[in-house]
């Protein structure tokens, strides 16, 4: 037989060329998941993600980059409330979710007193999850060390890269269903 292996690439030229550190790429492949199929949004908020970060001087190692990330996909891609603002979570998961054209159905009347007594933030973030896990969405929340509930939503097929990708950025992340 003859020695043909010449005619073959190298593996290891067959893979990607890029910096295992970049934050930024890593940054816009999070905003690329949290808009599905609206770049030019995820555009815009990596926009005002990188405008943020060049303010000042920053650590690669602080956890800054998450909470300028935070202000800029705020109520467009992601939500931030405090724990006990139920009414602020409830809008903020409508606008996220009418991006494609989906209505919660939060199990009752809100604005009955009776109905939303007993209800907290981490109860409607697993209400919100189960009804749009039924459209083939995730709801995401992040650790935010506080008093306060954040994340965003993408679309289910995506969630093993979602995990993968926070893992990355070093961003603890948990589906709706399992509120911090």
């Amino acid at each position: 037989m003859p020695d043909n292996s010449a005619d073959y690439e190298d593996s290891d030229e067959l893979l990607p060329t890029f910096d295992e550190d970049d934050h930024p790429a890593r940054v816009w492949n999070l905003l690329w998941l949290v808009n599905p199929g609206d770049e030019e949004a995820a555009l815009q908020q990596f926009d005002a993600w990188r405008e943020a970060r060049a303010g000042a001087e920053h650590d690669s190692g602080d956890e800054q980059w998450l909470w300028d990330l935070k202000d800029a996909i705020d109520w467009r891609a992601g939500f931030y409330v405090d724990w006990k603002d139920i009414d602020s979570f409830v809008a903020a998961i409508d606008e996220l979710a009418a991006r494609w054209n989906l209505r919660i159905d939060w199990g009752g009347d809100l604005d009955d007193e009776d109905f939303a007594q007993d209800l907290d933030v981490p109860a409607l973030m697993t209400t919100a999850h189960d009804r749009l896990r039924e459209h083939g969405y995730t709801v995401w929340n992040w650790n935010t060390g506080g008093d306060g509930y954040a994340g965003w939503i993408a679309l289910s097929r995506d969630d093993e890269a979602m995990l993968a990708l926070c893992s990355l950025l070093g961003v603890e992340v948990r589906p709706g269903s399992d509120p911090f």
